[in-house]
């Protein structure tokens, strides 16, 4: 993941505004690639008179959309039937777990494509949830936007006055990030114990079962 990062990072000095979008475009399809590293650079790099503020945020919130739209494209493809027919075949899983999921994103999509562009991990992969919901695509990128021009304008910026201590972001952010994916993956755990519990009590009652009659 270091190579990788130091690729992307080469790529911005050599190349510029192209730079920064193909470095955010892979970091939202590589959630460990940190934009706490390529944005503040970018900032940095802006403030040496490579090119203005402005564009970087430009280009960096242009590679946020390209690659949340990827994303959304690869949920719109897998669709809410072809997922709950997964679902089905899945151990563990039931095909309304699916279903209450659709109904809560279906409430509260619009917040959690805008919110979760400030979370670490969640940042790009809330795009696909999105895209199998079919969110309006038009809705879709407001809020994608919106949220991805806030959190590229302010780590570029910081990035901008820090000049060349603009590693130090990265110090700081490392720590933060850390603790949001080790609570991303003790939720996992916690959601897998729990279905592991739930399956276990229904094989003591058989007659816990869910409807799956819509499937047929």
């Amino acid at each position: 993941m270091n190579t990788i990062v130091e690729w992307v990072l080469d790529l911005m000095e050599r190349i510029g505004g192209p730079g920064i979008a193909l470095g955010i475009f892979l970091e939202n399809l590589f959630p460990p690639i940190p934009s706490e590293v390529i944005l503040p650079l970018a900032g940095f790099t802006a403030a040496q008179g490579r090119y203005s503020m402005v564009e970087a945020i430009l280009w960096a919130t242009l590679g946020s959309v390209t690659g949340a739209l990827l994303l959304y494209g690869i949920g719109a493809a897998l669709g809410l039937e072809r997922l709950r027919v997964i679902a089905h075949r899945m151990p563990l899983v039931d095909v309304a777990d699916i279903d209450r999921t659709d109904a809560w994103f279906g409430r509260h999509g619009h917040k959690a494509v805008f919110f979760g562009r400030f979370v670490p991990g969640i940042r790009s992969l809330i795009s696909i949830p999105a895209g199998i919901d079919r969110m309006p695509l038009v809705q879709f990128l407001g809020y994608t936007t919106a949220g991805s021009l806030i959190w590229n304008t302010l780590f570029i910026w910081i990035g901008h006055q820090l000049g060349d201590r603009y590693h130090l972001v990265e110090q700081y952010m490392d720590p933060i990030s850390k603790v949001v994916y080790l609570l991303i993956i003790l939720a996992a755990v916690g959601v897998l114990a729990w279905m592991v519990r739930r399956s276990m009590r229904r094989t003591h009652d058989p007659d816990d079962q869910i409807d799956v009659e819509s499937l047929d």
